[in-house]
């Protein structure tokens, strides 16, 4: 497999793209190393990232982050994983998704995970990020609607939590504690079934009162 892989180049302040399999400009070389499962276009990429803190907080910076003990694969799964020392950083830029389990996470205790949900709505939704389909929840303020996710934000990726990924109509992985969606490739949302991946079909008859899923669908 060849080391220029990533479709998209990054030029440094001499207007030179970086050689193949090295880091870019400005990556970040410090922190603990956390299992990372992050996938492209065309490539599955697994090893270990550097980090400090929560991996998305990361990803978010938009910085190169330095990756070690990395094997890679076509993301069709046509071949295994195989080794590739020459990787040495990913761009946050180049992921479409990153799949995510409570190891890249810091420790928290039950109150603190609260508190990461606190005073918001959870949606079951379908993210459409070609050629990727996931599936999940996602946890937003009041009065933000899913569909506010397709506009320009300063969080590059959104986590989706209890979510699966397609590809092709197969999963890619199996149920995941959450996975990093990267905003940039997102280019539909609806709220669904979350155990279909379908929108929900309406029920006959009047609601009863008070807010339905009907409703916050509309």
């Amino acid at each position: 497999m060849p080391f220029d892989f990533l479709k998209r180049k990054k030029v440094d302040g001499a207007g030179k793209a970086p050689a193949a399999g090295q880091p870019a400009t400005g990556h970040t070389r410090s922190g603990r190393g956390v299992p990372f499962d992050g996938l492209t276009e065309e490539w599955r990429i697994v090893g270990n990232m550097e980090v400090s803190g929560r991996l998305s907080d990361a990803l978010n910076k938009r910085e190169s982050i330095t990756i070690s003990d990395v094997q890679w694969a076509p993301v069709n799964g046509s071949e295994p994983l195989a080794p590739a020392p020459g990787l040495k950083a990913v761009d946050p830029y180049d992921l479409i998704i990153v799949l995510a389990s409570e190891t890249s996470l810091p420790p928290l205790n039950d109150e603190e995970r609260t508190a990461h949900r606190v005073h918001k709505v959870s949606y079951d939704v379908a993210l459409e990020v070609p050629p990727f389909r996931v599936v999940g929840t996602v946890f937003l303020h009041p009065g933000s609607e899913p569909e506010r996710l397709l506009d320009r934000a300063t969080e590059m990726f959104v986590p989706v939590v209890e979510a699966t990924a397609y590809l092709d109509g197969k999963p890619v992985a199996p149920e995941m504690d959450a996975i990093l969606v990267n905003r940039f490739y997102l280019r539909g949302i609806e709220q669904v079934d979350r155990r279909t991946g379908e929108r929900h079909q309406k029920l006959p008859g009047a609601p009863l009162g008070g807010v339905s899923w009907q409703d916050r669908s509309r």
